[in-house]
């Protein structure tokens, strides 16, 4: 896979995500139940910290380093999950947003210049970026999609 197909799959996986939420009113994406406890809110703050870590951490592979463990530094993923969503639970939705679109637009900046080679070969880069991005999405898409389809009922 080249650059232009990974941003593709990225963009495709990106529009779907905020499909699933389009037309939620601000108290529907403030209601909880999405995922567990969280609202739809909490999951676009949870999208968007992951994407802030890409952020933080691709370059650090790019330059040929190692992130450090989350399990060393916070216990693990879930850990951090837990202290992030605690972090960001009185955010306002209308913040959330903004830095979710502020956010985006950084990491699709840093992927257009990216050297083509992380691309086109199973990289550490490639990794971070697919667990972070195009498998991330999909996995919050479906969960919003069954929460609005179990409301209709």
């Amino acid at each position: 896979m080249d650059g232009a197909a990974v941003i593709s799959k990225i963009e495709k996986a990106w529009s779907d995500f905020q499909s699933s939420y389009a037309g939620l009113s601000e108290s529907e994406m403030m209601m909880p139940g999405v995922t567990g406890e969280w609202s739809v809110r909490d999951i676009l703050a949870h999208v968007t910290w992951w994407e802030q870590e890409a952020l933080k951490y691709l370059p650090v592979l790019l330059a040929g380093g190692k992130p450090p463990r989350y399990s060393v530094m916070y216990g693990g993923l879930d850990a951090f999950n837990a202290l992030m969503t605690q972090k960001m639970k009185d955010v306002p939705l209308d913040k959330v947003l903004r830095e979710q679109k502020s956010t985006h637009a950084r990491l699709m900046k840093l992927l257009r210049e990216a050297p083509e080679g992380e691309f086109e070969r199973e990289t550490r880069f490639r990794r971070r970026l697919r667990f972070d991005t195009y498998h991330h999405y999909p996995v919050h898409t479906a969960a919003i999609l069954k929460w609005r389809e179990g409301r209709k009922t």
